[in-house]
């Protein structure tokens, strides 16, 4: 999962007050298709939300298709700010590993974004929906799996860990951690521990 810069270096005035009115936008969007989905995004709602124009945040986007997908993109930086960034401070394989869901948890439990995970609440909707915004819930989904694929290659590279389908394991406990994120959503608190079992059983 590429990490992008943290701030952009934006010096002129005018392309800074374009680019904080942006942050302040795409703020507001990521928290309700978090709570909805990406369908729900509108140009007025986000005026009335945010107390800027219809007009003014039109022009920041164009269209909506264009919204959703730097709404994707924005929920994909804040959740690599929150999760795999901090975990960058432990070593690859197990230790990296159990740094990422404890990560996760955080970013669940907190959470994040008012509706929980990003992912969780839009990826049904749009598995079945072919297009750009399909591709780029897709490609974020692919990257966090790598991740933890990567991990668990590096686990048992180190010897931390018996051979295993690090792929499939992955595939695993990323839909363990989307399950996870309904129940805490349900207001079932037991969903934690048993995420650390699993891990437990996979790491050892």
């Amino acid at each position: 999962m590429d990490i992008p810069p943290s701030a952009d270096q934006i010096t002129d005035k005018r392309l800074l007050r374009g680019a904080r009115t942006r942050q302040v936008v795409l703020g507001r969007a990521v928290d309700i298709a978090s709570l909805e989905n990406l369908e729900s995004l509108s140009f007025g709602r986000l005026a009335m939300d945010v107390g800027l124009s219809k007009a003014g945040i039109q022009t920041l986007f164009r269209t909506k298709e264009t919204l959703q997908l730097a709404t994707v993109d924005h929920a994909r930086r804040m959740f690599i700010d929150a999760v795999v960034r901090p975990a960058q401070s432990k070593p690859h394989g197990a230790q990296r590993l159990r740094e990422l869901i404890e990560r996760w948890i955080d970013y669940a439990e907190t959470p994040l974004f008012a509706g929980g995970c990003f992912q969780a609440a839009n990826l049904s909707e749009f598995d079945s929906r072919p297009g750009p915004v399909q591709d780029a819930l897709a490609s974020y989904q692919q990257e966090w799996i790598y991740v933890l694929s990567h991990e668990l290659r590096q686990a048992i590279v180190a010897g931390e860990i018996a051979e295993l389908d690090a792929d499939l394991v992955a595939f695993q406990l990323d839909a363990i951690l989307r399950s996870a994120n309904t129940a805490l959503r349900l207001g079932d608190k037991s969903a934690v521990e048993k995420i650390r079992r699993t891990v437990d059983g996979v790491l050892g």
